[in-house]
């Protein structure tokens, strides 16, 4: 089971991560690889997203409200503006802060609204992890270091194993009726699994690149994943762990 305890350290120790990348720099106007978007950018969506998620734990009317303010164009424009923050930094620590205080207040059962379906506190912490590790991805990219993989992976790869129905929905494609095994080398080698045993469809490999792939960081043919069963195949080209429309990916390298 997971705990929200376990889950909001880890999101801690996350943001840490990608707080190390990006506070000694001098120069946040770095491209990275989501096209437009600088490390500025990166840091401000995440931030963004943290106001967002506190607003939905302590407005949940006025969240819902504000929604039809929102289209296509809004995720781009909010990283734009905040970009330009002169408190960036600070701006992103005291947001992240504020939110996992939040997220541990609300009563155990407790759903909370959001873009999609409502979720509950642990999901969303969950979703601010794997959103946290995805953009920081980019960051490290973007300056050209290599992470080396933890366990914190598992949030990721949780989000991607159970959202294989979403990724059809928002293709405009049926949601399979066969269920799907995941089964994934953990950076410690230990061996983590998700959907039934016996299932026909199977998704293979390490934890790393499946997380590369359903976060849309790294084309398909760059990582070690593998697909058995026409579920699993048609699948993994769409994969998609994020809330919102289809993402475009990356180029093959």
């Amino acid at each position: 089971m997971i705990v929200i305890t376990d889950v909001l350290d880890d999101l801690r120790v996350e943001s840490e991560e990608l707080d190390d990348l990006v506070a000694p720099l001098d120069d946040w106007s770095v491209p990275t690889p989501a096209a437009g978007w600088t490390i500025a950018h990166q840091v401000a969506h995440l931030a963004w997203t943290d106001r967002m998620s506190l607003v939905a734990v302590r407005d949940p009317d006025g969240f819902t409200a504000g929604l039809a303010a929102y289209d296509e164009h809004t995720v781009d424009k909010a990283a734009a503006e905040g970009a330009e923050h002169p408190d960036l930094l600070a701006r992103w620590r005291a947001g992240r802060e504020q939110l996992a205080e939040a997220l541990r207040a609300v009563p155990a059962g407790e759903k909370l609204v959001w873009f999609g379906p409502r979720m509950s506190p642990t999901s969303m912490a969950t979703a601010r992890l794997m959103e946290t590790w995805a953009h920081g991805q980019d960051v490290a990219d973007a300056l050209g270091v290599v992470r080396a993989p933890s366990e914190r992976l598992r949030h990721v790869a949780h989000i991607g194993a159970r959202t294989i129905a979403f990724a059809f929905l928002v293709n405009n494609l049926a949601p399979p009726a066969d269920p799907v095994r995941v089964e994934l080398t953990a950076p410690s080698g230990e061996l983590w699994t998700w959907g039934p045993e016996e299932a026909e469809d199977r998704i293979t490999g390490r934890a790393l690149d499946f997380c590369l792939l359903v976060t849309q960081r790294r084309h398909r043919d760059d990582l070690d994943v593998t697909a058995v069963g026409p579920v699993a195949q048609e699948w993994l080209p769409i994969a998609q762990a994020f809330a919102g429309p289809p993402g475009t990916g990356r180029e093959r390298s």
